[in-house]
């Protein structure tokens, strides 16, 4: 399967500290992955240097058949589909929900003298009702609940069809209905044969949604495992991941941990 994401004994080295330690790791284009993974251990970096927001102190990273420091990043960043809480915070909270999502297709927050295209338009109508987010066009950004402003995040980071979608901790701070009612959403969307190549960072395997196919463990910036979900969330895996004996059950493809 051709790849979408290379790093190679990959190294970010921040106030004397590796943040991202010596990893090598590869997404090709028909996985979906979640990274997993305490505080501190680098995960939101690794979504960063996927978004070409960050390079690394050393080793390589390949995007899309594109080395990081050796290509434009203007022009290989519409290709990349990034959601996240930072980026939530900077749209207006005066912005309404169509344009949040449309304004996507010009790499833009806020809408201002862009002109678009009934095509930008419709797929952003279609893009908004897979995300049961239609009867929501016309209300503005702040006026949501944070559910609802997830899923705009999710909508617009698709809006532009990309090739590689990465979406940080999509699910955080959700109440259990909003929680559930993303997850579901996000499982369709995985399990999906048009679905781009997806990476998604969490703290939590009951956030896993059912559809995902592979995981990263990260501790101190270094891979613990990776490889096919089935084989490599486990019970032991996670132990070494967070540093304290947990057992994890599945049940529907589905996950839930705590400590032994």
């Amino acid at each position: 399967m051709p790849a979408v994401l290379s790093f190679e004994d990959v190294v970010v080295r921040r106030e004397g500290r590796n943040i991202v330690d010596g990893l090598t790791w590869t997404v090709n284009d028909d996985e979906r992955w979640v990274i997993l993974g305490p505080n501190g251990a680098g995960k939101t970096t690794l979504l960063q240097m996927a978004d070409t927001m960050v390079h690394p102190t050393s080793g390589t990273v390949e995007i899309l058949d594109e080395r990081l420091g050796r290509t434009d990043v203007f022009e290989l960043r519409p290709r990349i589909g990034f959601a996240s809480q930072a980026l939530a915070r900077r749209i207006p909270a005066d912005e309404t929900v169509i344009n949040a999502v449309l304004t996507a297709a010009y790499s833009v927050l806020g809408r201002w003298n862009e002109e678009y295209e009934n095509i930008d338009e419709r797929r952003a109508l279609r893009v908004l009702r897979e995300w049961h987010l239609d009867h929501l066009a016309d209300r503005t950004f702040g006026t949501l609940s944070e559910g609802e402003q997830k899923r705009v995040q999710v909508a617009r980071a698709i809006m532009t069809d990309p090739e590689l979608l990465l979406l940080d901790e999509p699910t955080a701070s959700l109440d259990l209905g909003s929680r559930e009612v993303l997850i579901g959403l996000l499982s369709a969307y995985a399990q999906s044969p048009v679905t781009p190549a997806l990476v998604m960072v969490t703290h939590h395997v009951e956030e896993i949604p059912a559809g995902f196919t592979h995981v990263l463990l990260l501790r101190d910036g270094k891979a613990v495992a990776a490889g096919p979900i089935a084989e490599t969330l486990t019970s032991e895996n996670l132990s070494e991941t967070f540093g304290l004996p947990i057992a994890m059950t599945q049940d529907g493809g589905r996950y839930a941990a705590r400590g032994a």
